[in-house]
């Protein structure tokens, strides 16, 4: 069959009829229609959509960069421009796993020597990383001159260059949770060892700094005060891992005093994440973002200082505030269900650990049966204070209690009118004593059948003085709370406030901005009882908030806790390895308990709201709020297709 030739093809309408000019548009549009959809769902079937380098991310946090730093970062927002911009040794995945950063491999010998080799790395002016830059960021943070935070996790430790790509550190004693440690950021040494030690908080380079990370500043902007009011970083594209796929991040810094304008900015489109300080606001955001609940290894507690209040040295008043706080209420009311109540500081759900036996269930019958038998009866009890006689005194003896003793005998003319305060027990003493007994003569000589004073402070007589001496004074249920000026703290306290006063105990609620409770009171261990948070590791070591050692400053045990037993399991956790330690922090928890130094409240969800565009988020624990950026280099907004 032969083909029409072109002009045949040209005259083809003029040979069709009006009905067969139809029917064959009509074929041809139906014949193009399925060859483009065969054509597109071929396509579609053999290849699939990966992300694409470019779009631009804009965060919004509350504060402003002060040390974009690692070993000044304290604050959230320097800890965050951190992990975008440095690099460590080792660093942590999504799942809250510490695996290699700068370090292409790493061993443990004897629990106490870490040596690491190093990748092939650059920093972002374009110089190498070397075994220097890692050497010269400890030592930096070991020198007294430098100040810096972090000096207390890297005392005794020594680090030593093996080469240019490999270094050692060794430690006093085994302690395998040290690897957490090296997820510490490097700074570049040849950037600056030249700055004077006592000059590094001030230098340029902790506004525009030089890091490894995936991430580098491009430009910042600052208002009139010199405050910098945003900062642009764009991709690093010799990040030793891979190039990220977002070409852009920026950040907008808000007035921690105007909190609320973080929450604007996100309604009106102007940031595309940001941090929830507040689960109430979530509502607001549903539309366009999207919620991540990530989990962080931390509780926040009220933590009792017994030294700076009376009410709280009884452990039966502890445990009846354990007994009679309702944490669920708390927890719903407070965080609307985003979290997990707290009932131990090792966090079982975290860590995998056993739950703990004693568990302070909401019972207010119990801790009224607990407060009634510390002696407080309707949010009152009187106590005695003053001198407790404990000896055999008669003629001859001498000391401090025979000058109690005569203190004691000369509140009553009658009984001592010679008042001689001598601490010696002479014959003017004997004959008071004498005078004292035949006074109480029903119960100190009536039954032992004597008429007479025998002028000797025995067991009956030492009873009636320890009686009548001390002076009482009546001891309120009452005590007062030190509160960090969060909104979700101060409704935590107005709760247990409310349910303590069914109880008959008064809850003064004092609250302070952060910075101010921090140097001016917990520094200082000044207050009757403190509503914070403890941020743990992955890898946990409770040591530093709950051994004796670490009672006051720079030590984090906030309830001054001292238990012998409880020093000697914390000693032997840090010691062996994570699975032998869960064993002796399962036995720490119950001494703890039963001590009752604190209520535990609740572990809040990490509340992170992204714009649904930004994808490969696959984040879930994170180690430290700023642990949210980790494997940022996956995010991606922009897509493309490829070939299967």
């Amino acid at each position: 069959m032969k083909l029409p030739s072109k002009n045949q093809w040209k005259r083809i309408f003029k040979v069709l009829t009006k009905k067969e000019k139809v029917l064959f548009l009509s074929f041809l549009v139906l014949a193009s229609v399925s060859f483009v959809f065969l054509s597109v769902n071929l396509y579609l079937k053999h290849t699939k959509i990966v992300p694409a380098f470019g779009g631009t991310y804009t965060e919004g946090v509350v504060g402003r960069p002060r040390f974009i730093n690692p070993i000044f970062a304290t604050s959230d927002v320097d800890r965050d421009l951190v992990q975008l911009i440095f690099s460590g040794l080792l660093k942590y995945d999504e799942e809250g796993k510490i695996v290699s950063d700068l370090a292409r491999e790493y061993k443990v010998e004897e629990g106490k020597f870490f040596k690491f080799k190093l990748k092939e790395a650059f920093w972002h002016d374009g110089e190498k990383v070397t075994a220097d830059d890692v050497i010269f960021t400890i030592e930096a943070i070991q020198d007294p001159e430098v100040k810096s935070p972090f000096l207390v996790n890297w005392l005794g430790v020594k680090v030593q260059k093996i080469s240019e790509d490999e270094v050692v550190f060794q430690l006093k004693d085994p302690y395998p949770r040290f690897i957490e440690n090296a997820t510490l950021k490097i700074l570049p040494s040849h950037i600056f060892k030249e700055i004077p030690k006592e000059e590094l908080p001030l230098t340029y380079y902790n506004f525009t700094p030089i890091g490894s990370g995936p991430f580098k500043v491009k430009s910042l902007e600052q208002d009139k005060s010199g405050a910098i009011k945003s900062l642009k970083l764009v991709a690093n594209e010799n990040y030793f891992w891979k190039k990220p796929n977002i070409s852009e991040i920026n950040f907008k810094f808000f007035d921690p005093e105007k909190k609320e304008d973080l929450i604007k900015a996100g309604k009106k489109g102007e940031i595309e994440g940001l941090t929830l300080i507040s689960p109430k606001d979530l509502e607001s955001f549903k539309k366009t973002f999207k919620k991540y609940s990530l989990s962080l290894p931390r509780y926040f507690a009220l933590f009792f200082n017994p030294k700076n209040s009376k009410f709280l040295e009884s452990k039966e008043v502890r445990q009846a505030l354990n007994y009679g706080t309702n944490k669920k209420e708390i927890l719903e009311k407070v965080l609307l269900g985003e979290g997990e109540i707290v009932d131990s500081p090792i966090l079982p759900k975290i860590f995998g650990f056993k739950e703990p036996e004693r568990i302070y269930e909401f019972n207010q019958e119990k801790a009224q049966e607990l407060l009634q038998k510390a002696g407080f009866i309707e949010g009152e009890k009187i106590v005695k204070k003053g001198f407790e006689f404990t000896k055999r005194l008669e003629k001859g003896s001498e000391g401090l209690q025979v000058k109690a003793l005569q203190e004691c005998l000369a509140k009553d003319p009658e009984i001592y009118p010679e008042a001689q305060l001598t601490g010696h027990f002479g014959e003017k003493t004997r004959k008071a004593v004498i005078r004292f007994q035949e006074k109480y003569r029903e119960e100190i000589l009536e039954p032992f059948g004597l008429e007479k004073g025998t002028g000797i402070v025995a067991k009956s007589t030492r009873k009636k003085l320890n009686e009548v001496c001390p002076e009482k004074e009546l001891l309120k249920a009452q005590f007062t709370l030190l509160c960090p000026e969060q909104e979700f703290l101060i409704e935590t306290a107005e709760i247990l406030k409310e349910q303590w006063e069914k109880l008959g105990i008064s809850l003064q609620i004092t609250i302070l901005e952060t910075s101010e409770l921090k140097e001016d009171f917990i520094k200082k261990r000044d207050y009757e009882s403190l509503l914070f948070g403890e941020v743990l590791g992955f890898i946990p070591d409770l040591f530093p908030f709950w051994h004796s050692s670490h009672k006051y400053d720079p030590g984090l045990n906030l309830a001054l806790f001292e238990n012998e037993k409880a020093d000697e399991l914390l000693e032997e956790a840090r010691k062996e390895s994570p699975e032998i330690g869960a064993k002796k922090y399962e036995e720490f928890q119950e001494v703890l308990l039963e001590e009752a130094p604190c209520v535990f409240l609740y572990n809040p969800d990490f509340i992170y709201l992204v714009h649904k565009k930004v994808k490969g988020i696959e984040v879930e624990k994170i180690a430290d709020p700023s642990k949210r950026f980790v494997e940022v280099e996956n995010w991606y907004i922009k897509t493309r297709r490829v070939f299967k």
